[in-house]
């Protein structure tokens, strides 16, 4: 006997936690979230760092814990560790992320021990030469992956002329990022003007904020900020082909137009690419992937920046149906664009859209990247709302009008990594080509 499936509940309205913000004099926006679920805290430090010196940015992100002028990494690490935590730091193209968490009985320590890092790192010899090495093996083994090689292709195709082109720094220049250097940059540009501190976890919102304030509002930082122009407007053009011979695979990548997150059409421009490509159930999905068996795991996702955003289709596919692949990821975005999803498609959609939603807040590290994330951008929680809100009250008008402006194959900038001599002439009787070699 077979039994039907139940209906799916109505999503529940989002519920926002307890929070405090506070921007103190020095600049530091506090924000802090109750969420008691452990007695844990998650602390995310997002501090804006556009790089303007790929190969020291990304080594200051590798030191920034590794010694001040009283402490070790070594001692730093033991003295986290008694408050149960942990802080590192990571660089992307727009800024510089402190995460971490201790016990809540040790928020404080963490507190400590942050800002002494902030004032006081001194990026040592040994632990720069050795960090630098590891950064450089790490960017050498990048360097022989497809799917990076085809993200290089792909920023060089959609930002030219923009900082966002080339995010990696070659091997040579990682090595040759001296100690001083590092110190004078993190003097120029690591500074609370602009930053924003969350704390997320079975805290008092406004006792937190107070610690915060007492434990960074010292923090003296003061220096310059780079500036991101704008990211050039996407240019539809030729497919750029990188000729990488003796490839097995072909990584197929294509850029279209997006929008930011406050902008109108965003909503409805989320749940169109969730019915072509953003989630498992989506059409591109079902046919590349599980009608045809083309790929494992294709993905569709709009990429936002503090420049810009922009929305990339991904897929790994076998040298053989490259140009199948294109053909099928080509009528895909063709028809969204020309025939509107169904009712079913557009609210299995959103349920999705929405789901995810709460999923992401669901715990006091999700939450506390949410905030933060958002928080660089200028939004708050009370985002998640409004969001929910558009989501649910996207038409299928809104939807075929998104898909035609966005998702057409007329405004996209597609690029393939592959091995030229085997898929050119199939890619080129689908689309224009313009073959580059590495």
């Amino acid at each position: 006997m077979t039994l039907a499936l139940p209906e799916l509940d109505e999503n529940r309205p989002l519920s926002l936690p307890l929070q405090a913000e506070r921007t103190l004099p020095n600049g530091l926006t506090v924000i802090a979230i109750r969420r008691p679920s452990v007695p844990l805290v998650e602390l995310r430090l997002r501090v804006p760092f556009a790089k303007t010196d790929l190969a020291r940015s990304a080594v200051l992100g590798q030191t920034l814990f590794s010694g001040t002028s009283t402490k070790s990494t070594v001692q730093i690490a033991a003295e986290l560790q008694t408050v149960g935590g942990g802080l590192g730091a990571g660089i992307d193209p727009d800024r510089l992320l402190v995460s971490g968490n201790s016990l809540v009985s040790g928020l404080d320590r963490l507190l400590e021990l942050l800002a002494e890092v902030l004032d006081d790192a001194v990026y040592p010899d040994g632990e720069v030469d050795t960090e630098s090495e590891r950064l450089a093996d790490r960017i050498q083994v990048a360097q022989s992956q497809p799917a990076h090689l085809a993200r290089v292709a792909l920023l060089k195709r959609i930002y030219p002329g923009h900082p966002y082109a080339v995010q990696t720094p070659s091997v040579d220049e990682v090595r040759a990022v001296r100690p001083e250097e590092l110190r004078a940059m993190h003097a120029e540009r690591l500074h609370p003007a602009g930053a924003t501190l969350v704390l997320v976890g079975d805290i008092d919102p406004e006792q937190a904020v107070e610690l915060a304030g007492k434990r960074l509002g010292g923090w003296n930082g003061q220096g310059t900020q780079a500036e991101l122009p704008a990211i050039p407007d996407l240019v539809p053009g030729p497919l750029l082909l990188v000729d990488r011979p003796g490839a097995v695979q072909s990584s197929l990548r294509i850029a279209l137009p997006a929008v930011g997150r406050t902008h109108p059409d965003h909503a409805a421009l989320q749940l169109a690419n969730m019915v072509f490509g953003g989630y498992f159930s989506s059409r591109w999905v079902e046919n590349i992937r599980e009608d045809k068996g083309y790929t494992y795991g294709p993905h569709s996702v709009i990429e936002h920046s503090v420049a810009g955003s922009t929305l990339t289709v991904s897929a790994e596919v076998a040298t053989e149906v490259t140009a199948p692949a294109l053909v099928e990821t080509l009528y895909e975005l063709g028809r969204l664009a020309s025939l509107p999803p169904s009712e079913a498609e557009l609210e299995q959609a959103r349920q999705y859209a929405l789901g995810t939603l709460q999923l992401g807040m669901s715990t006091q590290a999700g939450l506390a990247g949410l905030a933060s994330t958002y928080a660089g951008f200028g939004l708050r929680l009370n985002y998640l709302a409004e969001h929910s809100a558009r989501l649910a009250a996207a038409t299928l008008d809104d939807i075929a009008r998104v898909a035609r402006t966005y998702l057409a194959p007329a405004v996209s900038a597609p690029v393939i990594l592959g091995d030229a001599e085997k898929i050119q002439a199939a890619v080129a009787a689908i689309v224009p080509v313009q073959v580059e070699s590495k």
